[in-house]
This record gives structure tokens, C-alpha cells and sequence, in this order.
């Protein structure tokens, strides 16, 4: 596939850009080394992290996903394995990345050696002090794109993006996020919203601004509340293959039990190294390259 087409959150993921453990973390020993300095919770277990990574891998393929996977690099550590956010696939091409999170720079630059390799379309880079990470980006129709504006990305990088896209959208909408936990920790956009359907979202109000939310609403979206104690183990981070079609973490009954009442059909893995650790959940393994 030599196009790209991913302007939507929930149409059926056709083509999907990943990167196995073994070739994100390389060694226990690299674990060991670099975990602490990019904020994880605890050193991820290498092994276990394969075995569940290859049920999440499982559940990705049987959706009909082609999946094509980044190789090693040298330049990029333990988050490269969250493929979601260097980049920013649209209709037009792939727009390259200035990461916020300054250890994760490299990994722009890895993903495009690999789409230059594989003939796949550059529409853009976002340059400094432009920052923009893909977890920040939500798009609510194929015309209307929301940004997350916080610690990873800043108005300079969404007007860059905005300039970029041209004719491609009708409408960028800047969404302001919250201090949180402060620039260390991770807190995109998609941390808070998870699009199911194109009229029914998972969400995280209490990090939501009462604008946005009442927006969401007013174009008809009905809201899935999660509670305060499953947004901690990513219960507002699920991954749609397709309408109503999720794979989410294991450990999040309330969330799926919700889902079940709007007759989502859900698939589950258990998350707790490739995910919980390093704040990223299915979306953020995932970076779709073309949805039908």
C-alpha cells in the first residue's frame, strides 16, 4: 500500500504502522537503563511484555488489519514502541512530528527512513518551536480535527499543522488541556476521549473543558463516562478496528460493561507491561496508515 487514508477514528482499520517490543525495549538490560528517565511506572518485563503484546497482535490481525512493523533503531528507546505518536497520517500524506517530550525526537525521524523506504507520502514536518504528538489528535468527522494544546503540543505546532492540512479539513478546533500531573507525565488529547463510533465516545470528563465537552454533545455524541478509578489503568484508551468493533485493556469492568450496554463488541489483552508502565494504551501501540 503506497496511500494513506486515516481522517476518521472508527472506520474499519485496514493498514496499521507497529513496532514489536523485542526491537522498541532491545534487551532487559536497555529496560533497566532507560526506564526511570522516561517516567515509567516500573522496568517492564521483556518476555511477559512479547507474550502480551502478541494477544493484542493476535486480536489486531483478526479484525482483517494488515499490520506492518518499524525495525530497530539505534536512535529511538523504550516509547517507540507507542507508534501512535510521531506522526500524523492523513488523506493527503503523513505529517512528521517535533515530539514534546523531548526524549522521543528520534523517533520522527526513524519513522520516515521507513516511509521513504516504502514509497509512503510526506506531506509536511512540524518544525520547532512548533511541537505536535499524534496522541493529540482527534478526528471527530473526516473534515473537523480537534488538537489537544498542553505539554506536548503547543499552539505554534497546531497552527503548523492547520497550515499544513490546507483544503484537506473545514475545521481545526484547539482544545486546551490541563496541568495534571505536570510536563512529565503524559497527557494527550486521546488520554481523555476515545471515539467508538462516529456518534458515541469513551471519555474522561473531569480533564475535559466544559467547551469541548458541550461541542461533543451538540454535534450529537453520546458520552461513556469512565470512572475515576479505572482512567488510571487506561480505561479511557480503547482502540476501534471498526464501528462499535474495540480492543481495551483487561481490568476495566465498569468501562466494558458500558460499552456492552451500547452493544460494542469488545475484545480485550492484558496490558500491564506493553501499557500500564509506559502511560500507553491499544491507540497509542497503534499508528492506522489507511481506514476503508
Amino acid at each position: 500500500m503506497t496511500e494513506t487514508q486515516s481522517q476518521s477514528m472508527v472506520r474499519p482499520l485496514q493498514s496499521v504502522l507497529m513496532k514489536r517490543p523485542e526491537q522498541a525495549y532491545g534487551s532487559q538490560s536497555e529496560i533497566a537503563h532507560q526506564w526511570k528517565g522516561l517516567n515509567y511506572s516500573g522496568p517492564p518485563n521483556l518476555s511477559k511484555a512479547v507474550a502480551d503484546y502478541d494477544r493484542f497482535l493476535e486480536l489486531i490481525t483478526e479484525s482483517g488489519t494488515s499490520v506492518q512493523f518499524l525495525p530497530n533503531s539505534e536512535d529511538t528507546g523504550l516509547d517507540s514502541i507507542y507508534t501512535h505518536d510521531p506522526v500524523v497520517v492523513t488523506n493527503a500524506g503523513i505529517i512528521l512530528c517535533n515530539m514534546g517530550k523531548g526524549e522521543r525526537i528520534s523517533e520522527t525521524d526513524a519513522m520516515e527512513e521507513y516511509f521513504l523506504q516504502h514509497n509512503l507520502p510526506i506531506l509536511g514536518r512540524i518544525t520547532p518551536p512548533g511541537t505536535l504528538e499524534g496522541g493529540d489528535i482527534l478526528w471527530i468527522d473526516e473534515r473537523t480535527v480537534a488538537v489537544g494544546e498542553g505539554y506536548r503540543s503547543n499552539g505554534e505546532g497546531i497552527q503548523q499543522f492547520h497550515e499544513l492540512l490546507g483544503d484537506c479539513v473545514d475545521k481545526v478546533i484547539s482544545v486546551p488541556l490541563t496541568h495534571w500531573h505536570g510536563p512529565s507525565n503524559c497527557l494527550h488529547l486521546l488520554s481523555n476521549v476515545s471515539p467508538i463510533d462516529v456518534d458515541l465516545y469513551v471519555v474522561y470528563s473531569p480533564l475535559l473543558t466544559v467547551p469541548f465537552r458541550n461541542l461533543l454533545l451538540d454535534r450529537g455524541i453520546r458520552l461513556i463516562e469512565v470512572p475515576d478509578e479505572e482512567y488510571s489503568t487506561l480505561g479511557c484508551n480503547i482502540l476501534a478496528v471498526a464501528p462499535r468493533k474495540v480492543i481495551m485493556m483487561d481490568g476495566n469492568p465498569t468501562v466494558k460493561r458500558r460499552l456492552e450496554a451500547e452493544r460494542v463488541e469488545i475484545k480485550v489483552f492484558d496490558g500491564r507491561e506493553i501499557c500500564l508502565k509506559g502511560a500507553g494504551g491499544p491507540t497509542c501501540l497503534t499508528r492506522p496508515l489507511y481506514r476503508e
